[in-house]
């Protein structure tokens, strides 16, 4: 921790601060003795998150580190018996409106956050009003992280989270002299809310899908690690239904392990509802320095690293698209690796025994397509659409179900059993 300033007195004279009278001038020097300044190179967090000195910089931010210091209380007067108010609140409210957390660095571009201090007590007005409280709109989606290890999700709009108590007026208990507010290290993670994650290896057509399906206009060339951050593109059908798509930036062999930030950009996969697996039909090759594979060991590698990842990855609905058919004139490596697929798992005594995952997901469409010339896209843009209610239909019979099956366990009590669990 170090203070940026020589002096309170130099701090002081900043023009930045106004007094409106003697006694606000007080107040403010009594928070100012309250408050921590941190220096965030002494904070710690994840190694897979954007540290601070790149955060400014970066195009796509996903995590962002914040400084919450709740309102400090206000001052008593305990000649009269009056209490100083409470201080307000920093609180993280979600909005659909805000898509970023760059909008949030922005609005607070020394990631330093703190609410209202509570108004002190004098002889004309005993009780102290509540400080202001501070409340900052963050994208739908975003993970508070709160000091201690806890988390709280805002995955839907108008969810909040309070970051920073503010500290309580001055009463009789505090012998009349306001608290200061909670200083709290806070993280802010985003994780993509769009209903289709598309996963693949660097150069696989991710984002030329995206670009053919959606009016997104994604960085497109034919090398690899063209897509350096999540990509957002709305797939729109003629009866106005409207679909997200994530386009994730390529992954390489390791991922699971954080090679090539492999962690940084799958975990924006784990609220996907259903995956779309890209893959190149051609051999991939990230350089000289890696080994060339065929298309059928990437896909497997590809399994492998959402299998490794873990959180569910492979056990969410899923659509293979095979791209770049118009390389393939006869069709020849198509059809050969649409058999090898078709085949599985038998097809995996064809390659080593390190290119086996332990499991493999279940694809619910498998497409031949050319995202470059349009072949086949629309055709998968209609089997994402049923893909997707199927899933939402089977997670409603699934929970009503459930609903159900607790109805009937209840109504199997007898009346003694059922006052025993309500009273439990």
């Amino acid at each position: 921790m170090s203070i940026k300033f020589k002096s309170m007195a130099t701090f002081l004279s900043r023009k930045s601060l106004s007094y409106s009278s003697a006694s606000d001038r007080v107040n403010k020097i009594i928070c100012l003795c309250q408050c921590h300044f941190y220096d965030f190179k002494s904070v710690s967090f994840p190694q897979y998150y954007s540290d601070d000195s790149k955060v400014r910089s970066s195009s796509f931010i996903d995590y962002l580190p914040l400084q919450a210091i709740g309102g400090a209380g206000g001052q008593g007067l305990p000649k009269y018996g009056g209490f100083g108010g409470d201080g307000g609140q920093v609180i993280f409210v979600a909005n659909k409106k805000i898509l970023t957390l760059r909008q949030v660095l922005q609005k607070f571009p020394r990631q330093f956050c703190k609410a209202g201090t509570g108004e002190n007590s004098d002889r004309f007005h005993l009780l102290g009003e509540r400080g202001e409280n501070l409340t900052i709109e963050v994208p739908v989606g975003v993970i508070v992280h709160l000091p201690n290890g806890k988390k709280v999700d805002l995955d839907q709009n108008g969810d909040i989270c309070i970051a920073a108590e503010g500290g309580s007026g001055g009463n009789d208990k505090t012998n009349f002299l306001g608290i200061r507010g909670e200083n709290n290290s806070i993280g802010l993670e985003l994780k993509l809310l769009a209903d289709v994650g598309l996963v693949g290896f660097p150069n696989a057509g991710k984002s030329t899908f995206l670009k053919a399906i959606s009016k997104a206009k994604p960085k497109i060339g034919a090398y690899p690690f063209t897509t350096l951050s999540p990509q957002l593109g709305i797939m729109e059908y003629e009866d106005g239904r409207k679909i997200t798509v994530a386009d994730l930036p390529g992954l390489i062999e390791g991922a699971h392990q954080n090679f090539g930030m492999g962690i940084k950009f799958l975990r924006h996969a784990e609220r996907n509802k259903i995956l779309l697996y890209m893959l190149d039909i051609n051999p991939f090759q990230l350089s000289f320095k890696y080994p060339e594979r065929s298309a059928f060991e990437t896909l497997l590698i590809l399994i492998q690293e959402l299998e490794e990842y873990g959180h569910g990855m492979l056990d969410k609905p899923s659509i293979l698209a095979l791209n770049k058919i118009d390389t393939d004139s006869d069709f020849t490596k198509t059809k050969d690796l649409l058999n090898l697929i078709k085949n599985l798992p038998d097809s995996l005594s064809d390659v080593r025994e390190e290119f086996h995952p332990k499991r493999l997901p279940v694809f619910d469409d498998i497409f031949t397509i050319s995202a470059m010339k349009g072949e086949n896209t629309l055709q998968l843009k209609e089997s994402i659409r049923r893909v997707m209610d199927d899933y939402a239909e089977k997670k409603i019979i699934a929970e009503m179900e459930a609903k159900n099956s607790l109805l009937k366990s209840s109504d199997d009590l007898n009346p003694t059993e059922k006052i025993k669990s309500v009273l439990v």
